[in-house]
């Protein structure tokens, strides 16, 4: 056959050229994409959030492209498989979900810090907050929305996976936080019962079908290991607590530790024949010298040296909250924190014995340690402002602001090491204020809105 005058008129290389243009083509077309790492990893995440605002808010929201016209589509219908979620004793390797709830009054950043070195992979974590509606719980919510945003938009490996904030709908029943009036023994039945609505609330409203576990993180609890999830969870317990204790400066000016936790205890017979004579409405505490229950806490039992054992573990009758941690399937089974007596017991307590009669068991380890703060009170403060409001030269409140901002933002009473040096200058003239009781002022406002109120009434009336 003969071959067509303009291919004979064509130059081989040319044809040569076309060929590989051509395959080029093709194997363009067919070929995945050099890319396919991060078009997986982007996959996995949209697939992973959450198609419709009524899903569980565990699942980040993302909303669709499609329009439809103007309307919103219909709620979509999910299977979730929970046979298959895991709860093992190594949760990184089989990329187990957590999600920590923390009742939130006050903001620390202590908090806040200690929460971000968490070395479990952020990505599998879930925060929930609840806050009280009132003033110190609005700076406590202003202060937390302020540490989300920043820590949202910053490296992508310290961003968590979600994070709730709830309002509290109903009201405290007492306005002060301060530690005196927190532990009095008349103010325990009315307080726990509303930290047990409020654990309540966090819990039903956050909880996933994706979570595998929960832990419940007090919003002073400030100084924990960084693998502290990892550690509790490789004992594969269903119910597990650490030890609790807090530092704070002994009467020689030096830092010591003291247990701070007393909730987590075994029962004693004295305890059962107690809680036999109150009436139906009364709790058993925990805690007090005029209430003798001979009770074994795990405060009590804890080895401080060095060379203790860290995985010792002993079976517990009752936990407390301070840092919990629970298998998501046991709160899935109805165990809850009961805002009423329970067997003579209340919130975290009540919860020990209720997942007990469930079938579950409790567990605690007295040499593992996780440290709350010693907040400040205005009795400790006063002797502070008197001496500062002596050396005033200026009412710029511009320099206050800046001041409060500062000493907030750095508040940290665990370490204590605040460099104020030139601003403090520029604010009061002759007076050094000494780190330890920086750390003292900036713990006690607690947050921005606080504590402009608070300077400003200290230091311009």
């Amino acid at each position: 056959m003969a071959i067509p005058r303009a291919i004979r008129r064509t130059n081989p290389i040319t044809l040569a050229l076309a060929g590989l243009l051509s395959l080029g083509f093709l194997v363009f077309l067919f070929s995945p994409s050099s890319n396919a790492a991060a078009v997986s990893t982007a996959k996995r995440k949209f697939d992973s959030a959450a198609a419709h605002p009524l899903s569980p808010p565990t699942a980040p929201f993302q909303k669709t492209s499609s329009s439809m016209k103007g309307k919103r589509p219909p709620p979509p219908v999910v299977h979730y498989h929970m046979n298959n979620l895991t709860t093992t004793s190594d949760p990184v390797a089989n990329q187990e979900n957590v999600l920590i709830l923390t009742p939130l009054a006050r903001f620390y950043q202590g908090y806040w810090d200690n929460l971000l070195s968490l070395n479990y992979p952020h990505s599998l974590i879930a925060l929930g907050f609840i806050t009280p509606k009132t003033r110190e719980g609005n700076a406590a919510t202003a202060a937390l929305q302020a540490a989300i945003a920043q820590t949202q938009n910053g490296p992508e490996d310290k961003r968590f996976a979600s994070i709730s904030i709830l309002r509290q709908d109903f009201d405290p029943p007492i306005s002060s936080q301060d530690e005196s009036e927190r532990h009095k023994k008349d103010n325990q039945k009315a307080r726990r019962s509303a930290m047990s609505q409020a654990r309540n609330s966090l819990l039903f409203t956050t909880i996933g079908p994706y979570t595998s576990w929960v832990l419940w993180l007090d919003a002073d609890i400030v100084e924990t290991p960084p693998s502290l999830i990892q550690d509790l969870t490789s004992h594969d317990k269903p119910i597990i607590v650490p030890n609790c204790f807090q530092r704070y400066r002994n009467d020689k000016g030096q830092w010591d530790v003291r247990p701070y936790d007393f909730n987590s205890w075994q029962d004693s017979d004295t305890a059962a024949e107690l809680a036999a004579k109150l009436a139906p409405d009364e709790i058993l505490l925990e805690g007090y010298s005029d209430i003798a229950t001979y009770r074994t806490l795990l405060a009590k039992i804890a080895d401080t040296s060095e060379a203790r054992d860290q995985k010792a573990i002993e079976p517990l009758d009752g936990v407390g909250g301070t840092a919990l941690l629970v298998k998501a399937e046991v709160h899935r089974d109805g165990a809850m924190f009961p805002p009423f007596p329970f067997y003579h017991l209340i919130e975290t307590e009540g919860f020990a014995k209720m997942a007990r009669r469930l079938g579950w068991s409790c567990w605690g380890l007295p040499n593992y340690f996780v440290r709350a703060i010693v907040p400040p009170t205005p009795r400790h403060i006063r002797p502070l402002l008197t001496r500062l409001t002596r050396y005033i030269t200026t009412t710029n409140e511009n320099m206050i602001i800046s001041f409060v901002y500062y000493v907030h933002v750095r508040s940290n009473i665990s370490s204590a090491v605040l460099d104020t040096g030139p601003l403090l200058c520029m604010i009061f003239n002759g007076v050094t204020l000494r780190r330890t009781e920086a750390a003292l002022l900036a713990s006690w406002l607690g947050g921005i809105k606080t504590a402009l109120y608070s300077i400003k009434a200290a230091f311009l009336s």
